[in-house]
């Protein structure tokens, strides 16, 4: 029989000053995951968290970590701070986004927290370094640059933290996260969280964990149960218009809207900004002080509209996200389930519409398929009446126009096809040769035709001159035994 789960944070066994900020916050009740992975965590143990987006993750493993820093340095290690829990995440929202909840449900305690990514200068960070600290949230590619150069020290790391391993792997990481591993020490406790479980992510858990707690929390085909999907229908060109009109709700105060790409995240954000509504766009190619003040304007009010791509859709960390608008579906399906978890955190309820042109409506039935539901249509918006209609069972999408120009050129030679077959010329008539047959007439026009195996040339005799090239209009008559060589000569000349 299962032990039941503790109910609330006063029974997780935490020490009172880290109860004290948690109850600061508001929170009184842990989620699953953490109710699952907190007391493990407070015993030393590994563990193997399987985690989707929005299910109090981070908490899951900061508390525990923030209880086992209270464990004073050893006498022996007294000057600058060891480094005792490295984190290593994917993103620099995400590292900073962590970092911050440690301050947060650590602000009782005297621990030091340190954040590390690129894109900033490397001076501040390397004087961080100098200075010790207890607690270091990286993501790999800086970190592995400041170890390469000298700055970076683990002997004493106690906890190590591999945080949304299946985005890394999906990154590009997977190299990087492997030589962060070599250069921990061996005895330590480690974390390895992960939304799904690919067989890549499963063969760098088994490298990094011993004899791991496993802890399963929503399959990543299940959708947040409070979150409310609607699906629109609707023409390209008509995306941004409708945009604009469901803004007209005053219930919309924080929307996070997802674009497939860079461009379009910008194209988004200013044609709501030039239609009075205040909003930014949040993806790779942003610098990180416009990242990072995009998220604040975002978070304290300034703006209602956030415009991101996929990057941060498990990177951007914020309760209070009212609506979640997919501009564009994902092409990955279980992208749909971490972008509509941005929305219902923390208890409360959220809604999520997607957009679905034409050429989207298969990316539609994979996502379906995926949460094994069907989403309710949003019926009745302005621009219904443009809008493409459902595909019908085993119907396939609308062609893009490349494919209807091709389409157009097949049907054409099928009708010439057809009109010589007609004339009883066609290619395929039953009584004609072979292709590896001789034809001696082209049936389609009644002319002799050669076939060049039966066309006869005099044999060469031996000894006999070749006959000189015929004179072109306006040569000059050259003297015998004057030959090509001559004129090449003097045309070189």
């Amino acid at each position: 029989m299962k032990e039941p789960l503790p109910e609330r944070f006063d029974d997780l066994g935490l020490i009172e000053p880290i109860a004290r900020a948690v109850r600061e916050e508001g929170y009184e009740r842990p989620t699953p995951i953490q109710a699952r992975a907190i007391p493990h965590l407070l015993q030393g143990r590994d563990l193997l968290g399987l985690a989707q987006t929005g299910t109090g993750k981070t908490a899951a493993f900061a508390l525990p970590i923030l209880q086992r820093l209270v464990t004073p340095t050893p006498p022996a290690l007294r000057g600058p701070r060891p480094i005792r829990v490295l984190i290593l995440t994917p993103t620099r929202e995400l590292a900073s986004q962590i970092a911050d909840s440690f301050d947060t449900y650590g602000k009782h305690l005297h621990v030091r927290t340190v954040v590390i990514f690129g894109g900033v200068g490397m001076e501040p960070q390397k004087q961080a370094l100098r200075a010790g600290m207890d607690v270091l949230v990286a993501t790999p590619g800086r970190l592995l640059d400041l170890a390469g150069q000298g700055f970076l020290h683990l002997p004493h790391l106690e906890v190590f933290v591999l945080d949304e391993a299946d985005r890394m792997l999906d990154m590009g990481f997977i190299h990087d996260v492997r030589r962060v591993i070599r250069l921990l020490p061996d005895k330590k406790q480690s974390l390895f969280f992960s939304a799904t479980m690919p067989p890549e992510a499963q063969a760098l858990a088994d490298q990094l964990l011993k004899d791991p707690v496993r802890v399963a929390v929503a399959p990543v085909s299940s959708t947040a149960e409070k979150v409310d999907q609607e699906l629109a229908y609707v023409d390209k060109a008509d995306k941004r218009a409708l945009l604009l009109e469901l803004l007209r709700d005053v219930g919309m105060r924080k929307v996070l809207v997802f674009s497939r790409t860079k461009h379009g995240a910008n194209k988004v954000a200013d044609h709501l900004d030039e239609h009075g509504v205040g909003a930014a766009a949040i993806h790779g190619n942003k610098s990180q002080s416009a990242r990072e003040r995009a998220l604040a304007d975002f978070k304290a009010g300034k703006i209602r509209v956030l415009v991101a791509t996929d990057i941060a859709a498990r990177g951007i960390d914020i309760d209070e996200i009212t609506h979640v608008v997919n501009f564009d579906l994902p092409e990955v399906p279980e992208q749909y389930v971490h972008r509509i978890g941005r929305t219902a955190r923390a208890g409360a309820s959220g809604y999520a519409v997607s957009f679905c042109e034409a050429d989207e409506r298969e990316l539609l039935q994979a996502i379906e398929k995926l949460i094994r539901m069907q989403i309710p249509v949003l019926e009745g918006h302005p621009f219904e009446d443009r809008a493409p209609q459902p595909l019908r069972p085993g119907e396939r999408v609308a062609m893009s126009p490349q494919a209807q120009m091709q389409a157009r050129r097949d049907e054409r030679r099928r009708a010439e096809q057809a009109n010589r077959d007609r004339r009883g010329g066609g290619h395929a008539r039953r009584d004609e040769p072979r292709r590896d047959e001789p034809r001696h007439a082209d049936p389609r026009h009644g002319e002799p035709r050669r076939d060049p195996a039966a066309v006869t040339r005099p044999a060469p005799v031996a000894g006999a001159p070749r006959p000189a090239p015929a004179a072109r209009p306006g040569d000059a008559p050259r003297p015998d035994g004057a030959g090509g060589a001559g004129r090449r000569r003097r045309r070189r000349r």
